[in-house]
Parts: C-alpha cells; structure tokens; sequence
C-alpha cells in the first residue's frame, strides 16, 4: 500500500459570541475574552438560568438565491455566513463535485417553534408552508450546498455534541477514499426554546457563566455559532498553489454504551476514542502538544475527561497545556466539535493554546496542566480536540500544523 491521502485544510470559517469571521474569534480567543452574557434572542421568563453565549446576528452573503435567503432559519444563516468565508478563503471554482456534510442538532427548530407559536395564537392562516420547511436538520447542509452551487453528495450528521467533529472526519474519509477531492464541512447550531428549556429542565445549566475544570464549576452554559471548513486531497491543493491552513491528520469514535446524560465514570470510551483517533492519525500520544478539552463544566464530564487525559498522556500530562474554549463561546452542543476544531488550528497555526478563562480555582480532581487567564504562547505542531455527546458520543480529532 502506498501512502495514505492527506487532508489539506484550505479554507475556514466562523461566527460564534466572539464575533463574525475568523479574526475576530482568533483575537478573542488570544485576549481570554468571555462571549457569555444575558441572554437577549429569547425569553428568559422562569428559567434557572438566563446567561448564553449568543452569535452576533449578520448580513447574508452576496449572491445567495432569494428564495434561500429568505427562508433561512437561525441556524443555517450561521452555517452560511461561515461557510461563505471558508470557501473565499480557498479560492475554489468548479464545485460540480464538492462534497457537504454539515453537522447539527436542532436544525431549523426555532423556526419551527416560531411558527407554531404563531399558528397557536392566530390559527395556521397566521404561517405559510415555508415556515415549517425550514425546521428539519438537513435543511442548513443543503441550503450550504446552493450558496456554493454543489452537485456532490450532502450529509447531515446529528449526534448530540459530537457531530460537528464527525462532520469533520466524515469529510475526511470522502476524500481519503476519492470520493470526492473537496468537501466543505462542519457544523452549525443555534439557540432555540426547546434547548434552552431542556438544559433547564436538566438542571444542568450554571447561573453564571460556566467554569470548566474549577472547582466551583455548577453546570454548562449554551451557546450557539457555526465553524466551516474546505477540506481538499493535499496533492491537489499544492497544484493549486493555494496557502494550507493545516491538516486533518485523524480521528476516533466510541460509544460509553452507560447512560443518557453521564459519562462513564472510568473514562474508558473517552480514551477508546483518543486512541483510534491516534491510529487513524498514526501518531502517538507523546505527539500531542496541546488539548482542547470538551470542558463543558459540569461535576462529573470534566473529572472523566480528565481521567481520560492522564491514561493517555501518563507522565506528560503535567506538561501538555490543556483548555476549555467553552468559557469563552459557550457550549454551542453540535457546532462545538467544528468550532473547538477551529480554535485548535488557529492555536496551531498561531503559536498559542487559547485559555480555559473562567478558570479561577482548579479542582485537584482535574489536576491537568490548564492554561488559565489569557493564552500562552505555545509551539506545537500535532493537537488534540474532544467531543462528547449525549448518550455517549465521543468523538477526538488530531489537527496538525501546515
């Protein structure tokens, strides 16, 4: 066998509470800054907790057809606001076999709720049927695929808080396998009633904003955002000439097969998925220079995620920096594996480990090397990123530096 493809990264892009384009959330990712504040997009009347990490709301790209347009949901003006950029930023013409696979969880859910709120109060003359189409989860990946006119195949990965990373190893495995050359991928979520709820209902939402791996941590707390991505074989990118951003060098999956909500307390699905993703990377564990953590702040995730990281790294756990980007855009429950993803490539490509910046008093039962206040210069050239889902969905991807 010959050697594997290599996965190029040739184009990204973002929105999230830090703001619109990958600038902005690079300079917030470097200054520690906190995007969670009040939540304002939807009534907070009776919740437990009202403070979310809300995206800033933005003009939809140029050219976008105006039946899209006008239909676009929440969620998939974020998918197509990152996407646009990602795919300006690789400078791609033909599209005729350009892949999508997108990576959501509530779709167009709170154009849904919108229109079921209206056709309570005035009956169903008070909505039309294009109201309603928005609402299914497949519906943002396609309407990605019109902004840049694909004909290729389109998937919708929904699996709680890991599909934007299995969005983007599906992607991935597209072009290792030659289906196609190019895929746009990631993922995109946006803040809807029935979230927002649900998270409540849980109890599992902080009052303030959430404080990964501190010792006083009480919860998560939801965001929203979108990171898109042009994944290209790196053979054709250099033909091309286009700058490479990074690499996807791998990734791994597992299921806890425990319980809905809880992860395993002995990690061990958590450290299954490290260790795949390392195979399918071929790298080992001594490689990785940084971690972006899943840190969502809740009591029992951040202890097994911790757990996880010191069977994998052993002795170089004490050395290896290790943050929670979700202190500082919130967790955005399926966009976080492509957003987390994209904090660790700009980290890579920057010479920086973003900081977990709600981090005040470490808990010793998290006892990792945390990077606390603003970020820390880093030099590295392999990095980790982990996900996990609801229901014991655990997804690690392996970035590499260009």
């Amino acid at each position: 066998m010959g050697d594997p493809i290599r996965v190029a990264i040739t184009g990204w892009g973002s929105i999230n509470a830090l703001g619109v384009g990958v600038a902005a959330f690079e300079a917030g990712l470097r200054a520690g800054r906190c995007g969670i504040a009040t939540l304002t997009c939807l009534p907070d009347d009776g919740y437990r907790s009202t403070v979310a990490a809300e995206a800033p709301m933005t003009a939809l790209p140029a050219g976008l057809p105006k039946a899209v347009a006008r239909r676009a949901s929440r969620t998939a003006r974020l998918a197509l606001v990152a996407a646009d950029e990602a795919w300006r930023m690789a400078g791609r013409g033909d599209t005729a076999d350009v892949g999508v696979v997108l990576g959501t969880s509530t779709g167009g859910m709170s154009h849904g709720e919108e229109s079921y709120r209206r056709a309570a109060r005035g009956g169903l003359r008070r909505t039309t049927r294009a109201s309603w189409l928005e609402t299914p989860v497949s519906v943002s990946g396609d309407q990605v695929a019109a902004l840049i006119g694909s004909h290729g195949p389109r998937l919708t990965v929904s699996t709680a808080c890991s599909s934007g990373a299995n969005a983007l190893g599906l992607a991935a495995d597209w072009i290792r396998s030659g289906r196609v050359a190019t895929a746009v991928c990631g993922a995109a979520e946006s803040l809807c009633r029935m979230t927002f709820s649900g998270f409540n209902a849980l109890q599992a939402l902080d009052r303030v904003p959430c404080r990964p791996f501190d010792r006083s941590r009480a919860g998560l707390s939801l965001g929203e955002g979108a990171a898109m991505f042009v994944f290209e074989n790196w053979a054709d990118a250099e033909r091309r000439g286009v700058p490479i951003l990074g690499e996807f060098l791998g990734y791994g999956v597992s299921a806890d097969a425990h319980h809905l909500t809880q992860p395993r307390p002995d990690a061990a699905g958590a450290v299954l998925a490290i260790e795949r993703a390392l195979a399918d990377a071929r790298r080992a564990a001594d490689a990785i220079d940084y971690v972006n953590a899943h840190g969502t702040g809740t009591p029992l995730n951040d202890v097994a995620e911790a757990r996880a990281l010191r069977t994998v790294l052993g002795t170089r756990v004490a050395c290896v920096p290790v943050s929670s980007t979700k202190s500082q855009v919130g967790h955005c429950l399926a966009a976080a594996g492509a957003i987390e993803a994209l904090a660790t490539l700009l980290g890579l490509r920057g010479g920086f480990a973003p900081p977990t910046a709600t981090l005040r008093d470490p808990d010793p039962q998290c006892a990792l090397d945390h990077v606390v206040g603003a970020s820390r210069s880093v030099r590295m050239r392999i990095a980790l990123s982990n996900s996990y889902g609801f229901g014991g969905n655990n997804t690690s991807v392996v970035l590499g530096a260009a």
